[in-house]
């Protein structure tokens, strides 16, 4: 049978058969049915919330709280505050944890990974029995285990820990002095950042004249020569702008100073510790992916092992580290909403917890916390997904 001309199909048909006209339609269809699913449980959501006399809105965000935060290092809160402060106090709460906790996660998760490669037979089988008890309990006990361990073991207020007469270990936090910037702390604080960014600038240079010359600079060094050495001219340049509030016991408790709650302890030292270990396999299963003649080839140019970990197998290895990296930050950041089982005031606890029970907006105060997490995570993957093209091989 003789195949039909192009030109004797239909216009309809000739539109299906174009491979770019047909994903167009297909898009714009599905599209068409998402939006319509929405529109509809938005409806019924609507009529539901009219028929047991409720509003959607947030005005309830203008509101007094009437509750009581016990941790907010940063934000002065009253229980008199709204509740779009409250609000405000459980994000930066929330956002204090994931930040802390991505660094010291990392770090533990570069460390153990690097050691579970070690030679020394008893380093690498803590490590294992380590890495392996840990990640095959819920993080939830590990964050309780941590929780109870600080609140049982550590002494009351009265028979605190004294370290160096300045700060103090209890049951009730860490209390540390906390800094009393005066007249002149601004402008160590923009001598600090230019600093840094002089850092950063030498940094690329020493990389630029190591790849065109091969000439090695201490960079680590010299970037901390540079940021400690201007800072601290600056520093006594405008008189030492700097004074330290030293917490006191005063009555069955510690006044003054900087206290780190045992809720925030123990889920930082937990989300930390927890993550690590799926770091370390990371990290592990990097370095093991870069060819061993690599490490061969470096020391044959007479490099020591840490300078070929250090210039060859972690620059390498990074490239396939990374992109797995990137979910575990995520789960920390997320895994922090089980704070609310320890009593720390982040964002669940805060305006998805005692907000939704006292204002009774269980949509509004779920599409803030949804929201909040979902714009946490946006964050975390736009930016590693921009370390991720940086560090990538580059065609030429």
């Amino acid at each position: 049978m003789a195949a039909v001309p192009i030109e004797s199909r239909s216009a309809l048909s000739r539109l299906w058969n174009n491979q770019e006209t047909r994903s167009l339609i297909l898009q714009t269809v599905t599209l068409v049915v998402v939006l319509t699913l929405v529109g509809l449980v938005l409806r019924n959501v609507a009529i539901n919330l009219e028929a047991i006399g409720k509003e959607f809105s947030f005005d309830f965000l203008n509101q007094p709280a009437s509750y009581d935060i016990t941790f907010s290092p940063f934000i002065e809160y009253s229980s008199r505050d709204t509740h779009l402060r409250a609000y405000a106090v459980g994000f930066q709460n929330t956002l204090l944890v994931a930040v802390c906790g991505i660094v010291a996660a990392t770090v533990l998760g570069v460390t153990m990974g690097i050691l579970r490669l070690s030679r020394n037979w008893l380093i690498n089988r803590m490590v294992y029995v380590f890495l392996e008890f840990t990640r095959n309990v819920p993080v939830l006990l590990h964050i309780l285990l941590v929780h109870g361990i600080i609140v049982t073991t550590l002494p009351p207020p009265r028979g605190a820990i004294d370290v160096g007469g300045t700060a103090f270990v209890s049951n009730r936090g860490f209390y540390v002095p906390a800094p009393v910037f005066e007249d002149g702390a601004g402008i160590v604080g923009l001598v600090l950042v230019a600093a840094i960014v002089a850092a950063l600038l030498f940094r690329r240079w020493a990389k630029r004249v190591q790849v065109e010359t091969g000439r090695i600079y201490p960079v680590f060094w010299i970037c901390a020569a540079i940021i400690a050495g201007a800072t601290a001219l600056a520093f006594l340049l405008t008189g030492t702008p700097l004074a330290w509030e030293v917490p006191e016991l005063k009555g069955f408790n510690f006044q003054g100073g900087m206290a780190l709650k045992p809720e925030f302890l123990a889920l930082w030292l937990a989300l930390s510790y927890y993550t690590s270990c799926f770091i370390a396999e990371i990290v592990r299963a990097g370095i093991l992916a870069v060819s061993h003649g690599q490490t061969e080839a470096s020391f044959a140019l007479g490099l020591r092992p840490n300078r070929t970990l250090q210039l060859v197998i972690l620059p390498q290895a990074l490239r396939i580290i990374v992109p797995p990296l990137v979910s575990q930050y995520l789960n920390l950041t997320k895994n922090s909403s089980l704070a609310i089982a320890i009593g720390y005031m982040d964002v669940v606890a805060t305006i998805g917890g005692i907000s939704l029970m006292q204002t009774g907006k269980e949509m509004e105060t779920m599409i803030i916390v949804l929201g909040t997490y979902l714009v946490l995570s946006l964050i975390i993957s736009a930016f590693m997904n921009w370390y991720n093209r940086s560090i990538r091989y580059k065609e030429r």
